[in-house]
């Protein structure tokens, strides 16, 4: 592997493409550093050291992962890639609902093109919700429970203001930095940013592992992580191949057709997406109960929520979130994989499945494979995002434990994804891959 990387720095526009990606993650991580116009940074640094030994930060974990720990800082960059990530999904959601994005879908480059662009309209009005949100919980002092100092030097409405453009606009400029890696770089821009955000976190985490459990602890957390990151690589790359055949076919004087090839339908079909769900889902109602037991006299299911939704380490807790994640995997997978579409292709362009008859039964054939296969698929996805909530019970980590089931998830696909892109380079090149 060492061989393949220093073939790929001696490759010259392979060497630029990299240096490239790790210029913008530097500007990147820049962003996720510089404080937004008005806020009180050494306020805001002292009430988050005191909400990291308590569990007043959990609630935006979720958030948070996806900002490398920018959000509770409050800076340029605080919204991270979240409100893209919202936005893409909610598009993907309506092209099956909505007609004309479907009509769009099937256009090819030019409709998603439009889809594109709809999405980056999207992201920038969620970004300005999301970033309302936000300064407005840091105005009122809510942000970080138990704080009690000011995180802004100046409420206004100016300031208030200002700092919702400046988070909407990094999140605009977060956007462009993607775009540009994916066109002038390596591996798809978003995904890599993502996979930036997730492991700026990763060695502090691990370090406050070994300053509150000790150096046993610490191997022991590390030697479980290494081996679960193994697992997940396995599941990853696990598929099932369908076999399938095209007839010859004559079309004028020339033959056509006649060659084998194979459906693949990896076992994690829904990648991390289910896991985003389930956990964004379980937040609206820890986040309900915030907004109203600051009340003089609280209803009865605050205390219900508090009790059962706001610890993660909680039985009720970790079994409807396994429950969601299982119901949200069968859910993505079923508006993602069409197979009446497949069938229907591979009918048009004489493909069939040996043994299976084209039309209607390969249609029914692949859904009974496509929900065989999701069954496996969406129990791992519940073990792996189970980790954090197990440890958290087991050995009392706090809730951004290190080896966290969407982070390992997110490094785990965006490292492969991108490796496999390096390696496709390499062997255009005639050098050997990463694989060997």
């Amino acid at each position: 592997m060492l061989g393949a990387f220093a073939s790929a720095f001696r490759t010259p526009d392979l060497r630029k493409k990299l240096l490239f990606v790790l210029l913008i993650v530097v500007i990147f991580r820049a962003g996720s550093q510089i404080p937004a116009p008005g806020v009180h940074v050494a306020n805001v640094q002292r009430c988050l050291d005191a909400a990291q030994t308590g569990d007043s930060a959990g609630l935006y974990n979720l958030v948070n992962l996806f900002s490398g720990g920018a959000l509770l800082q409050l800076t340029v960059f605080a919204l991270g890639i979240m409100p893209y990530i919202t936005a893409s999904i909610i598009l993907q959601l309506l092209v099956v609902v909505i007609p004309r994005l479907e009509r769009l879908k099937k256009e090819g480059q030019s409709g998603q093109t439009k889809i594109t662009q709809y999405t980056r309209y999207l992201t920038l009005g969620l970004a300005v919700l999301q970033a309302t949100g936000i300064v407005a919980l840091a105005r009122s002092g809510d942000l970080l429970q138990g704080c009690t100092q000011p995180l802004l030097h100046d409420d206004g409405t100016a300031t208030f203001l200002v700092m919702v453009i400046t988070m909407t606009a990094g999140t605009a400029v977060i956007m462009w930095l993607g775009e540009l890696i994916t066109e002038r770089g390596i591996g798809n821009g978003m995904s890599i940013l993502i996979f930036t955000q997730v492991i700026a976190t990763f060695p502090a985490t691990m370090w406050a592992v070994k300053n509150d459990k000790g150096w046993w602890t610490f191997a022991i957390v590390l030697v479980i992580g290494l081996a679960i990151m193994a697992a997940v690589i396995f599941i990853e790359q696990a598929q099932r191949r369908i076999p399938v055949q095209y007839a010859r076919r004559m079309v004028g004087r020339k033959m056509f057709g006649g060659s084998s090839t194979y459906i693949p339908l990896k076992v994690n079909q829904a990648g991390v997406i289910p896991v985003i769900f389930a956990s964004s889902l379980l937040y609206l109602p820890a986040m309900a109960a915030q907004f109203n037991q600051n009340t003089q006299n609280p209803p009865a299911w605050v205390d219900w929520i508090n009790n059962y939704f706001v610890q993660g380490d909680h039985p009720v807790y970790m079994a409807v979130y396994f429950a969601l994640i299982i119901f949200f995997t069968y859910f993505y997978v079923s508006i993602t994989f069409n197979p009446p579409e497949v069938a229907d292709n591979m009918k048009k362009y004489g493909g069939f499945i040996p043994g299976i008859r084209a039309g209607k039964p390969t249609e029914d054939y692949l859904s009974y494979v496509l929900s065989r296969i999701t069954l496996p698929g969406s129990l791992y996805l519940g073990l792996v995002a189970l980790i954090p909530l197990i440890a958290l019970a087991l050995i009392n980590a706090n809730q951004n434990f290190p080896f966290g089931g969407t982070s390992i998830l997110i490094m785990v696909g965006v490292a492969l994804d991108t490796v496999k892109q390096i390696e496709s380079q390499l062997q255009q090149r005639n050098y050997e891959g990463f694989l060997r």
